[in-house]
């Protein structure tokens, strides 16, 4: 996703924060999310080139979108907004409203067309609401992101789940196009003994009790969630981190990482480590979990592990962990979180069988397009990439109302012939 970012820094220089604004809000419609969760140390900053001049460090991309966005945010009147008085040009469902479906909801109800988005939760916002703590994106900048999204005419309706409360059919018959961006929220597990016991968690359903549901103020809200002494947390990635400081922040008395390859490979982001570190969360390198210990009465109270040590790259370019013989040693814990990865939204797809998926289970997408097998129906985000960044299922998003658009106007100039 392109950004005028010499643009917005020169007139946050000139002190002129409404130009600065207007310059981001061409070309993201999420500038505060941004801003807090995307890894610009990996993309624009790592480019930047004054951080590859000698003795300088790359600018701070990622705090200037920031500090303009919230800008923005405290000072602007979203009311004020004027929609266009022309008739629309086509009506679109947008399924799913995390980052890619707000995404192409606002851009397509900047080029008038009436856009619908269903959510299945109670909330909008997808994993931006339910999946990032309140600590690294608080609930109050999504909320005001997703006014100015709804300020641009968006429809947004929640508690909606296609497939159940809405067919597939019916989104077909009433819509001119729909973009599926549900996400990747089905949890993958370990697999390994112990899995049922009571205090093994995935980190989807941690992470949404915690964020959500507001477990941690139980029973004022409904869903409760495990006061624990001893947290082991399975897995490397910035989902791992986040669950491990909140159950720091639950109280925990001492809270781990296992990860089975070494600190080189972690692809958490280096500041989201940093972090962690700085809250005390403790480390086991080159370790993976191999049974979860049962009390006797069907509860958590230790993890099994093993040493690992690195072989051979994988698909993925890293170095192969290999179990070292004879290397087990067992961690107390009275509750294990699994942040190893996320699957497909079984609910939707079963009911749309004509789509085409690839072998992982994900929807089969044009990543120029988003056109998926079927014509008028587009897909992005976590759905087609499985889990990625906020800012790469944003970009998804920007094409596939591009995309979009194209498809509805050239669909409209198709003449209709009828047989005699």
């Amino acid at each position: 996703m392109m950004i005028d970012i010499p643009g917005f820094i020169l007139a946050i220089k000139a002190g002129d924060m409404q130009e600065a604004a207007d310059i981001l809000g061409r070309y993201t419609n999420l500038p505060a999310i941004c801003g807090r969760v995307c890894p610009q140390e990996k993309q624009c900053e790592q480019v930047c080139k004054l951080g590859k001049a000698k003795n300088f460090e790359p600018v701070a991309i990622g705090k200037l979108e920031r500090l303009v966005a919230d800008w923005a945010l405290e000072n602007q009147d979203f009311s004020t907004l004027s929609q266009s008085t022309q008739p629309k040009i086509g009506k679109i469902a947008v399924i799913g409203s995390g980052p890619s479906g707000l995404t192409v909801a606002g851009d397509l109800a900047k080029l008038n067309y009436e856009v619908i988005v269903y959510e299945a939760l109670h909330d909008a916002g997808g994993v931006l609401t339910y999946g990032i703590p309140e600590f690294r994106l608080p609930k109050r900048i999504v909320k005001k992101e997703i006014q100015s999204i709804e300020a641009l005419g968006v429809t947004i309706e929640t508690n909606v789940v296609i497939g159940k409360t809405i067919t597939m059919d019916e989104i077909m018959n009433e819509f001119d196009a729909c973009y599926i961006s549900v996400g990747a929220g089905a949890p993958n597990f370990m697999g390994i003994p112990g899995t049922a016991l009571n205090g093994v968690y995935s980190s989807s359903e941690y992470l949404t009790r915690i964020n959500l549901m507001h477990s941690y103020e139980f029973p004022k809200y409904d869903t409760p969630i495990k006061r624990s002494k001893n947290v082991v947390v399975i897995g490397g990635g910035n989902v791992a981190m986040d669950a491990a400081r909140s159950a720091k922040r639950l109280g925990a008395e001492h809270v781990s990482i296992v990860y089975r390859r070494s600190l080189e490979e972690l692809p958490a982001r280096i500041e989201e480590y940093h972090h962690s570190v700085e809250e005390e969360i403790n480390y086991h390198w080159l370790t993976n979990p191999i049974e979860y210990m049962n009390d006797g009465h069907g509860n958590l109270n230790g993890v099994k592990c093993i040493k690992m040590e690195l072989g051979e790259p994988d698909q993925s370019g890293r170095r192969r962990p290999v179990p070292i013989k004879n290397s087990e040693f067992t961690i107390e814990a009275d509750t294990v979180i699994e942040a190893i990865g996320q699957g497909s939204n079984k609910v939707l797809l079963s009911t749309f069988p004509e789509l085409k998926l690839t072998k992982w289970g994900y929807i089969e997408a044009d990543p120029k397009t988003g056109e998926t097998s079927i014509p008028g129906v587009f897909a992005g985000g976590d759905i087609v990439t499985g889990a990625a960044t906020v800012i790469l299922a944003m970009g998804a998003g920007k094409v596939a109302a591009v995309q979009i658009d194209k498809y509805v106007q050239e669909k409209k100039q198709t003449p209709v012939t009828t047989k005699v």
